[in-house]
């Protein structure tokens, strides 16, 4: 595992080993979400209740939104989940089913709903290609006003807590991002393989995120030193985890790139599930050795964590691709 060093070096060497050693080892058990191919079928096998709803946006404009629900007994925290350039398919859906199955309520707008020809319908209609298309389209204020109307519809179920957070792929991996510059509560921002936002936006951002970068993916990869530096300027969260050998969108197509896209998968999944509940549940809600181990960090002093920014690099296990990882603050890029 190659790291690159920030202001709290060891702080995120032990956090990258609670990440990578925690999450793989003992959150394996848990599903990833199903491969493009399987997630129809995924979805008719699912236990968890999930149903389409109307959402207001206001300024007249409305949008269909896919809710799936957890199966616990107190309240949930929320998650965003915004689809590809291909729509909000049913690899989307069936990503926020495998959201919901990790106790969230896992909230998928249809950002191309009113988008159909027919002024009505929304990616079902459009297809993939259709909805590449329309994507391109698409006002960037009316996506930031369904995000922020899907945020406020979610969080007000009455098994919905008031935490909410975002994940994104691809295109809705830079809009989660973006979305960050823009939504002072948002809790937390994931981005699968999507490009950074404008540096100049990057100050407004307060959500800590998480991007998870194949390392075969150089168009969006290219977009990352301007945010780890900027960001870490400004003493803003930005964990960064570039898997060796993966491609783009490497969580659906998990087949791909002679094994590299399923390493990324097994390890990015559960390192996603784990930054959200860290952000969004309260520290008891963790697993205990996680909870523990989180807190201690937490509760260490500076002059503990805090060695000089510079450049380290330990041995990458066989078993796990290269990641480089960038921590909380203070990142050298």
């Amino acid at each position: 595992m190659r790291m690159i060093g920030t202001r709290s070096s060891r702080r995120v060497a032990v956090l990258a080993t609670i990440l990578v050693g925690f999450s793989v080892a003992n959150l394996a058990a848990q599903a990833l979400p199903a491969a493009e191919a399987e997630a129809a079928e995924r979805l008719a096998k699912s236990p968890r209740h999930a149903e389409w709803a109307r959402i207001e946006a206001g300024a007249g404009d409305s949008f269909e939104a896919w809710i799936v629900y957890p199966e616990r007994k107190d309240k949930a925290p929320v998650v965003i989940v915004i689809h590809e350039i291909f729509g909000l398919n049913d690899w989307a859906r069936a990503v926020a089913d495998q959201y919901a199955a990790e106790g969230f309520i896992a909230v998928a707008p249809d950002f191309l709903s009113g988008k159909a020809a027919d002024g009505k319908g929304g990616s079902a209609v459009l297809g993939a290609d259709g909805a590449r298309a329309a994507i391109s389209r698409l006002d960037p204020e009316e996506i930031y006003r369904r995000l922020d109307a899907a945020a406020r519809w979610a969080t007000a179920l009455p098994s919905a807590t008031e935490a909410y957070g975002a994940v994104g792929f691809c295109w809705g991996g830079g809009i989660s991002f973006s979305w960050a510059t823009r939504q002072p509560e948002l809790g937390a921002a994931v981005v699968f393989y999507g490009t950074s936002p404008a540096t100049a936006t990057l100050a407004s951002v307060k959500a800590p995120v998480l991007g998870l970068y194949g390392g075969a993916d150089a168009r969006v990869n290219a977009t990352i030193p301007e945010a780890l530096g900027e960001l870490g300027r400004l003493g803003r969260r930005f964990d960064v985890a570039i898997y060796e050998g993966a491609g783009h969108a490497f969580l659906r197509q998990q087949a791909g790139q002679a094994g590299a896209n399923m390493a990324a998968s097994v390890a990015a999944w559960p390192r996603s599930v784990l930054f959200l509940r860290e952000l969004l549940e309260r520290r008891g809600s963790l697993a205990p050795d996680a909870g523990a181990a989180l807190a201690s960090l937490g509760a260490a002093s500076e002059e503990d964590h805090c060695p000089p920014a510079e450049p380290f690099v330990t041995p990458a296990s066989r078993s796990a691709p290269v990641t480089a990882l960038a921590g909380a603050s203070g990142i050298q890029p």
